[in-house]
């Protein structure tokens, strides 16, 4: 299992509906807004790189009123 921490921003506002829109996703295990530099941080679980990375590209990228996302891919020792 691969476990990804996806940071967003959103435009202003969007925050609600699009946490409601991540919670639909299976391998989305948890989304919160954040404070700093970034609006939310979203959890995602999967069964390897590729399929996290596919998430990211073709699903969470691709909703109305993201602006941008940073990918953190848990390493595992």
């Amino acid at each position: 299992m691969t476990i990804a921490y996806v940071l967003l921003n959103c435009e202003l506002g969007a925050e609600a509906d699009l946490i409601e829109k991540l919670g639909e996703l299976e391998q989305v295990k948890d989304v919160f807004e954040t404070i700093g530099t970034h609006d939310m941080m979203v959890k995602l679980e999967a069964e390897n790189f590729e399929k996290i990375r596919e998430i990211v590209s073709w699903n969470i990228q691709k909703l109305d009123k993201v602006r941008s996302t940073s990918t953190l891919i848990r390493k595992e020792n």
